[in-house]
């Protein structure tokens, strides 16, 4: 399915390998750099703002050909409105397999026509449908899952979780007030389960290609787990979809659960961030907690703002404090020091890898000679007098 070398993105992971045991100090500059030189590579962009700048070339690139091709249908009117979006949407994937083809990957021109081509597809199924959200969010899904297998683009792969996500709301708005009402347990469900399918793959994942993906996957999923029945998300939703109008003194159905859950998990997640070294596990329960904050203070305002903020502020600062000066001292564990190297698994045979793969290094093999060496004296190396 993968339509780029293999051999290349081994060597892309082997680089990427070399630049974090570069990082920690395991190798040089001038090593990583050899190896970097030694291996082929895809024409790939590392800068961000590089590869914006090539993204918004072939934005112009594939804007221009849509435009020339819409200047060719302009004779056929009702019909080509109908069908030209379809075209749009083959132009970007033909040109994004041809990029493939070159070799580029990551690089900013690629992402132009691939998500290019995606956003046709939604336009094309949505002409076609008279704006069917469930039957676009269906193809559009599809049509990401496809983008991100073929090219392992992950916008793409975001874009099909989005989608996904959609589908699963505009379903369950058709099925009325019940699945109005159990939305918030079906999103939680849901995303509990796929977070869960995809760490075990991730543990058994023998090919390096789609690791990316993957963690982006759970990533999404710890997200929309916390959110599926945050207070707020679910009071703002209920009075939204189902009308329900919360009179002083009253609140929505099952509040408590909403409440608990909305202190309880990034609770959970820093416990367990904590306890399996998850460092993008951390993140989303610092910002799961400062959301829950915000929620109580979105209803029940107990200090002025600044007020809060100042007391917020210390409290924030006594606590990385204390941490501090608690953890500063250990070298295993949890601790204070900086990080030698960012993935805990780079260390994991990188070295011998790179080396092997880079400088084809085999095993040295003694063999015997028929010759015999002898004679001379001093230093001369061997040689004797006589010939």
């Amino acid at each position: 399915m993968i339509v780029y070398d293999k051999n290349l993105l081994d060597n892309l992971a082997l680089v990427e390998e070399a630049k974090s045991l570069q990082s920690g100090g395991f190798i040089s500059k001038e090593q990583k750099d050899l190896i970097k030189k030694e291996l082929p590579a895809f024409k790939r962009q590392s800068n961000i703002l590089v590869r914006l700048g090539f993204f918004l070339l072939g934005s112009f690139l594939y804007s221009s050909m849509c435009g020339v091709i819409s200047l060719l249908g302009l004779s056929g009117e009702k019909f080509f409105f109908e069908i030209c979006c379809y075209i749009f949407a083959a132009v970007g994937f033909g040109c994004a397999e041809f990029l493939a083809y070159q070799n580029y990957y990551e690089h900013g021109l690629d992402d132009a026509f691939i998500l290019g081509a995606l956003l046709n597809v939604g336009f094309a199924i949505g002409i076609s449908t008279d704006g069917s959200e469930i039957v676009i969010a269906f193809f559009v899904a599809a049509a990401a899952l496809i983008l991100y297998k073929r090219y392992l683009h992950l916008l793409s792969l975001l874009a099909c979780c989005l989608a996904v996500l959609a589908l699963l709301f505009f379903g369950m708005l058709e099925l009325g007030d019940v699945g109005k009402a159990i939305l918030p347990f079906i999103t939680m469900i849901i995303s509990a389960v796929v977070y869960f399918v995809a760490k075990k793959t991730i543990t058994n994942l023998e090919r390096s290609y789609y690791y990316k993906g993957l963690l982006w996957v759970t990533t999404f999923c710890l997200v929309v787990f916390y959110l599926s029945c945050n207070y707020l998300i679910v009071r703002e939703l209920s009075s939204e979809l189902l009308g329900t109008e919360v009179l002083p003194g009253q609140d929505i159905p099952f509040s408590y659960f909403f409440y608990a859950f909305t202190f309880l998990v990034p609770t959970v997640y820093l416990i367990f961030a904590l306890k399996t070294k998850d460092r993008i596990m951390l993140w989303i329960s610092f910002l799961a907690v400062g959301f829950a904050i915000f929620t109580v203070r979105f209803y029940y305002s107990v200090l002025p703002v600044e007020i809060a903020l100042t007391i917020g502020g210390i409290i924030l600062f006594g606590i990385a404090y204390f941490s501090i000066q608690k953890l500063k001292q250990k070298e295993t564990g949890l601790t204070f020091k900086p990080d030698r190297i960012n993935n805990s698994n780079a260390i994991l045979n990188a070295e011998a890898l790179i080396v092997a793969s880079t400088f084809g290094l085999k095993p040295e093999v003694k063999t015997e000679s028929s010759m015999e060496f002898g004679g001379g004296g001093f230093s001369g190396g061997g040689s004797g007098e006589n010939f």
